[in-house]
């Protein structure tokens, strides 16, 4: 063997064992990241943290959800009530995140599982921030996949798969604590509604526990429905549930309806009721509810059609409706029913012709010689 093929062989064998290291470390990294946890230090402290803040599109932060004391709120809404269940099961989800298999390195390719940089436009993961005692976890939340989703350590360029699920909405009304009230039908002893632009009316329930209510506010020439049929719908007041809150002087309550109840023990709430747009809002009042009064104070509440709809029932939906009077036009009244058949109008005369004695035949033509 001369000296030139055994370098050439020696170069080689070293050119394989280098990557034959390189391509063992990258298993042996890729091995040992399985199983772990994404955020082991948050797993510890999760009775720590003070703030949740979602980014997506943009460097302000979409959501901001913070506790006081016991109390979690969004900053977006101002400061209303956080739906603490949810808060919950998040960051229980975060503490519990075991990584599964890592991704791709290249930021290239972050944007097809996505976890490209969440604050850039049109980003299709959201960014959280995680703020507890021993400081901030951020980390980007990408596609779900499987039982689980992508994730990416912000500041880091390995990306994983982690189960359980992780998701993060950037909607701050779907923080929103939705519970809003809860009045059983069966509490409602009167309901008082006054329309913007449309007649008003009370109703009265007659007996205590029992269904029937009495109608105030009949129009001249109609007829109430039968006593349980004006009974408020058993699912008016039940749960009812905030969809978004706002401002009370963010939403435009120049033309109102209003709808008072009164409870048992002569409590009262009042709804104050606008449509704008498509969205309908109510305001709320309470008396003798110290809680209700707090947490509604000064808002606005978006809530579903349909319930707004059960509150504010015009009053022509609780009259017997009006009976179908007989047109008094002879010809109107002697109009076959469909499909009915009838006679064919009679046929215009045809224009008289020579054979109509009345009509004088016409001159024959002389023949021409």
């Amino acid at each position: 063997m001369n000296r030139r093929r055994f370098v050439g062989l020696l170069v080689a064998a070293l050119i394989a064992i280098a990557s034959a290291f390189y391509l063992s470390s990258r298993r042996n990294t890729s091995s040992e990241s399985q199983g772990t946890m994404l955020l082991p230090k948050l797993a510890q402290e999760l009775d720590t943290v003070t703030e949740l803040s979602v980014h997506k599109g943009s460097t302000t932060p979409s959501v901001t959800v913070h506790r006081a004391g016991d109390q979690w709120t969004v900053a977006q809404r101002g400061d209303y009530p956080a739906d603490v269940t949810k808060v919950r099961n998040l960051l229980i989800a975060l503490g519990d995140a075991k990584i599964i298999e890592e991704k791709t390195r290249d930021p290239a390719n972050f944007s097809i599982i996505g976890v490209e940089d969440a604050t850039q436009p049109g980003a299709t993961g959201a960014e959280l921030t995680v703020s507890a005692r021993d400081g901030k976890h951020a980390l980007i939340i990408g596609k779900p996949v499987g039982e689980g989703s992508f994730a990416r350590l912000v500041g880091e360029n390995r990306s994983y798969m982690v189960q359980p699920a992780l998701s993060v909405d950037a909607e701050p009304r779907l923080w929103i604590d939705s519970k809003l009230i809860d009045i059983p039908a069966a509490s409602i002893q009167s309901l008082e509604v006054k329309l913007a632009g449309a007649a008003g009316y009370t109703l009265k329930r007659l007996k205590p526990n029992e269904d029937g209510f009495a109608l105030d506010g009949v129009p001249s020439g109609r007829k109430a429905l039968e006593a349980k049929s004006l009974a408020p719908s058993s699912t008016m007041m039940s749960d009812l549930a905030a969809e978004d809150v706002a401002s009370a002087s963010d939403v435009d309550f120049s033309k109102p309806s209003e709808a008072i109840l009164t409870l048992p023990d002569g409590k009262l709430v009042t709804l104050t009721g606008a449509a704008v747009g498509d969205k309908r809002w109510i305001r709320v009042s309470a008396s003798n509810d110290a809680a209700l009064a707090a947490k509604t104070q000064n808002r606005a509440f978006e809530i579903a059609s349909y319930r707004y709809d059960s509150i504010f029932r015009p009053v022509d939906q609780l009259l017997v409706p009006k009976e179908t009077k007989t047109p008094a036009n002879p010809a109107a009244s002697s109009k076959p029913a469909a499909g009915s058949k009838t006679a064919k109008p009679a046929t215009p005369p045809k224009p008289a012709t020579s054979s109509n004695p009345a009509t004088p035949p016409k001159p024959t033509p002389p023949s021409t010689p």
